[in-house]
């Protein structure tokens, strides 16, 4: 078993099995693995398969519920990738005022990642589509054309971000054009750093919803 079986797949096709708090769950553990390592598209490609095998083999024992199960947990899988689009944004903010260590290649490529998120997440989808069977495959399809449509949650604040982000120096010609002491890793890594505190804030909200005083 992988770590990201382990630690991805396994917890959330209990969590789609369990019936209770799905959403909550997943986004919780998509968070935690997301933060785990670098907030590259690498990692969030590993994250993403293995929550979409681990949400496929959730509704496979399932029947009626496992429609209910799939849009609680797609809703999750899209508001997760979300917060890691908003914490790429906000670490591209901050690497660019610090022009002297980041280049302009690294910078832009680290935008140009922020373009692929949605397609990840409806190939995410697609995949689901492709692993559940006849109860619920329909659901996923009608969802994913919605969000070819319509959009999504990570597609909405991807827009919002390349949006914010198109003034930034990092796109301009007076911008560094070779690698300097820090990198698009290192990017990722500030990235990663981010949505820690976006999911820890985001479980202090919860827990406090949890126990009003």
């Amino acid at each position: 078993m992988t770590e990201t079986t382990h630690q991805v797949e396994e917890p959330i096709r209990k969590a789609v099995q369990s019936g209770e708090d799905i959403y909550q769950q997943i986004q919780t553990i998509t968070l935690k693995a997301l933060t785990e390592h670098k907030l590259d598209l690498d990692n969030i490609k590993r994250v993403f398969q293995a929550a979409g095998k681990g949400i496929s083999a959730g509704i496979s024992t399932q029947d009626e519920s496992a429609r209910e199960a799939f849009k609680q947990s797609a809703a999750a899988l899209d508001d997760a990738l979300a917060k890691a689009a908003e914490a790429s944004k906000l670490a591209i903010e901050e690497a660019a005022s610090r022009v002297n260590e980041f280049s302009r290649e690294d910078l832009n490529r680290a935008t140009e990642d922020l373009k692929n998120l949605e397609e990840l997440f409806i190939e995410t989808m697609q995949n689901i589509a492709r692993d559940s069977n006849q109860v619920v495959v329909g659901t996923v399809q009608d969802f994913i054309s919605h969000v070819q449509k319509s959009g999504s949650a990570v597609g909405k604040q991807t827009i919002t971000a390349l949006t914010a982000l198109q003034e930034l120096p990092h796109l301009s010609k007076e911008a560094m054009v070779s690698s300097t002491i820090a990198s698009t890793s290192a990017l990722a890594q500030i990235s990663s750093g981010i949505l820690a505190g976006i999911a820890e804030s985001l479980k202090a909200g919860q827990e406090k919803h949890n126990d009003p005083q």
